[in-house]
């Protein structure tokens, strides 16, 4: 029988492998040889010339289909080489707070500035966008935050924006300013009644421009106003042009805001323009202009706030998705060619023209008014009342008897804060 010898036998357990200096080696060395010198061999390479690695940066897990977490930042050196750095501890906090964001329950206490970064990192992950987390989210900032979340809010022409997004421009609290103007609302619209809520009691610009208004409209708007004194009460600009149902009765109801600095009414349904001009000027102090006011051009109008962004990224769903399809043009250009649909030419609407003839614009005139100037009426005013009270005294001595009650209450009327003043410290 053939028994294998020492050396053929060692072979049996395999190549064995020696790290030195870094390098790896394999040691093939038969047993009972302890004091013979190892075999020179050649490094061992554990991979292949041509093997590569490829770095999966930004791709999704297949099974949450999310975007995988990456910790490093890849630069380029000035020789040209990458270089990678892990990122910090807190903003791979961030990043991870900010993809969970709709799982957040409050952030009312939470500080500022960390909240606004929180907020930038969640934008950039889409998740206002979202239709099943968006609105969550979005509320969870506006509860804690109210007004830095955003404070203008400008959704003129976007009424497609305004039917989609409502319950989350319903979510925003402590608006300044809100331009709705051209989102074909009408009287019966939740926005209406929304303005008149507590979120927007801050609220001190309002445009409402061609939404098809009336009466009805007017008077739901300035109910908690006249009513409960409650509302839209530091409202100081107000826009209702081109609302053509508004007629003189409902120009009255606008009267109960009495901090207006300008009002626009221009294109409305008034019919007795002297009328409501003197009206307004009775109970709101506002004086007719000759020129357009420019704060009524609306060019200067843009969102403003941490949230402008996310509006922007609403504007642009709803145009992608109101943008025609090829195949769509191509049919309408091939029946136009056809004579199978006509081919209307729409000519763009220029209200310049209309703006002039039936411009209402009213403002303050204090405010434009110098202090020097507004010291001058003043004293003007009070040298024409002195004239006036001394020529009624010397009337009054000459013919007491021609003084009516009437005649009387008006004197009492025209005394100044100064006068009463005088009076109660008898």
């Amino acid at each position: 029988m053939y028994f294998p010898s020492n050396a053929e036998s060692s072979l049996d357990f395999g190549p064995v492998y020696v790290r030195e200096n870094g390098e790896l080696h394999i040691l093939r060395k038969p047993a009972g040889s302890i004091k013979d010198d190892p075999p020179k061999t050649k490094p061992y390479r554990l991979f292949q010339k041509s093997f590569s690695v490829e770095l999966c940066v930004g791709q999704e897990d297949s099974r949450t289909n999310s975007p995988k977490a990456e910790h490093f930042i890849f630069t380029y050196t000035t020789e040209g080489s990458l270089r990678y750095s892990a990122k910090s501890l807190f903003h791979i906090t961030l990043g991870f707070v900010a993809g969970n964001v709709h799982h957040i329950d409050s952030l009312v206490g939470f500080p500022e500035q960390i909240a606004e970064k929180l907020f930038t990192a969640a934008e950039e992950r889409l998740k206002f966008t979202d239709p099943r987390t968006g609105l969550g989210a979005l509320q969870v900032f506006t509860k804690a935050y109210g007004h830095l979340v955003l404070q203008t809010l400008c959704l003129r022409g976007r009424y497609l924006t305004v039917s989609e997004k409502l319950d989350e421009i319903r979510a925003f609290h402590g608006l300044t300013c809100l331009d709705l103007s051209s989102c074909k609302l009408g009287d019966d619209h939740e926005l209406i009644a929304h303005l008149t809520s507590e979120a927007l009691c801050s609220l001190k610009q309002l445009y409402v421009k061609d939404n098809c208004l009336s009466d009805m409209g007017i008077r739901k708007l300035t109910a908690p106003v006249r009513v409960m004194k409650r509302g839209l009460e530091k409202l100081e600009s107000l826009d209702v042009s081109c609302n053509a149902n508004i007629s003189d009765f409902g120009i009255r109801f606008l009267c109960c805001f009495k901090k207006l600095q300008t009002l626009d009414i221009s294109n409305t349904g008034v019919k007795d323009k002297v009328a409501v001009t003197k009206m307004i000027q009775n109970q709101l102090g506002l004086v007719p202009s000759d020129s357009p006011l420019k704060e009524f051009d609306h060019t200067e109008c843009r969102s403003k706030g941490w949230a402008e962004q996310v509006v922007a990224q609403w504007q642009d769903i709803m145009s992608e998705a109101c943008k025609p399809h090829e195949h769509i043009q191509s049919r309408l250009a091939a029946q136009q060619f056809y004579g199978k649909m006509k081919i209307l030419n729409y000519l763009p609407y220029n209200s310049g023209s209309e703006e002039t003839v039936s411009l209402l614009h009213f403002y303050r005139e204090r405010q434009h008014l110098s202090a020097q100037s507004a010291r001058e009426v003043t004293v003007r005013r009070d040298t024409r009342l002195k004239n006036k009270r001394l020529h009624e005294d010397s009337t009054k001595e000459q013919n007491p008897s021609s003084v009516s009650p009437s005649l009387k209450r008006t004197y009492a009327a025209e005394f100044s804060l100064e006068d009463w003043d005088l009076l109660n410290s008898y």
